[in-house]
């Protein structure tokens, strides 16, 4: 059997990532090949067999695969064969209108990306509030796996505390260090400006690290839609983390999260560790950006903040952030997190080797 595997267009990372070490570690014999992006290489093990995202040798490896699994839209020209399976794993709980439930789109993109829906045959939930959801936005009238993501089965595993230790170590991170890993999302209006080469993060990192203390390290991770295209200066408390292979160890190896409107906070709710929101355009998002499919400020498990100032103090007190918002983050885990138990990845392939 030969299994393709596609993450962000070239990545080593996320759901399909977790499904790849699951398969061939209990079935061992089948053909991998990964989607690789050139300035994402270094972070896929050497033993990885790849193909050059975008080109010839890529179109032709889709269209021989008897199974890809990828975790967004494959958008390129290829012909899946009739016998073939394509498992749509995507990637987050949406907290942001996706597909054709954004206010707005360029004209054409969503057309195009149908295509590539069409193309599915299985597509994965991590939750059942999501579910719903996936399916209007997508139009997609197939089978759903609602069995929460297997890329953060590694959350729930015994290994993560060797994990922790090891990507701290390799940040540099000292063992009283407290990590705050950063992750915004991607503004449609800034992405698809082509007249905006460089882009902003919509947070003074300067002033922020400046207002914290030699004990705290932002761990900058830009959205997969934005990499590359930020200038960020590193220091003793900055890190950009943007080409680390994958976020979930991020998680691990961070004490807390800060994050806007992207689907981090719910695997993040996963740890257990304090969640903090910096939403200074959050009515320009809901009302004209994208779109929200629920009011986060009614339901954030962490304080919703507008400043740097309040932003900085709330990193400063972390342990006040977890007493006060320790019942709302257990709703929240409860409604998103229920079926993140370590096993999503066990059985989105029982499911696939059955089939």
């Amino acid at each position: 059997m030969k299994i393709v595997y596609h993450s962000f267009e070239g990545r080593y990372s996320d759901n399909p990532r977790a499904l790849h070490e699951r398969w061939i570690a209990e079935r061992p014999g089948d053909e991998h090949i990964w989607l690789v992006a050139d300035d994402h290489r270094a972070a896929f093990p050497a033993q990885v067999s790849t193909v050059e995202w975008g080109t010839p040798a890529c179109v032709a490896a889709l269209e021989a695969a008897d199974l890809l699994i990828a975790n967004t839209h494959t958008d390129l020209e290829w012909a899946k064969r009739p016998d073939a399976r394509y498992l749509q794993t995507w990637h987050g709980t949406p907290l942001k209108r996706i597909h054709h439930d954004v206010l707005w789109a360029p004209p054409g993109r969503l057309a195009r990306l149908d295509e590539d829906v069409a193309k599915w045959d299985v597509l994965v939930s991590p939750n059942e509030a999501s579910t719903p959801r996936l399916r209007h936005a997508f139009g997609f009238g197939g089978e759903v796996l609602e069995t929460g993501y297997p890329r953060n089965d590694v959350l729930q595993s015994a290994a993560a505390p060797a994990v922790r230790r090891r990507v701290r170590a390799e940040l540099g991170l000292a063992e009283d260090t407290i990590a705050i890993l950063y992750t915004p999302t991607w503004r449609d209006d800034a992405v698809f400006d082509d007249t905006r080469p460089v882009l902003g993060y919509g947070l003074d990192i300067a002033a922020l690290t400046d207002q914290l203390d030699d004990r705290h390290c932002l761990l900058l991770r830009s959205h997969a839609m934005e990499t590359g295209r930020h200038s960020v200066a590193t220091g003793p408390r900055l890190r950009d983390v943007s080409y680390f292979g994958d976020i979930a160890e991020l998680y691990l190896a961070a004490d807390a999260l800060v994050t806007d409107y992207s689907s981090t906070m719910f695997d993040f709710a996963v740890t257990g560790k304090p969640l903090l929101f910096y939403a200074y355009d959050y009515e320009l998002f809901r009302d004209e950006i994208r779109g929200f499919y629920f009011d986060l400020l009614d339901e954030a498990p962490g304080p919703v903040l507008r400043d740097h100032d309040q932003l900085a103090a709330a990193v400063r007190n972390l342990q006040d952030v977890r007493n006060d918002y320790a019942g709302r983050y257990a709703a929240f885990a409860r409604r998103y997190c229920a079926l993140e138990d370590g096993r999503a990845g066990e059985r989105v392939l029982e499911r696939l080797w059955k089939g």
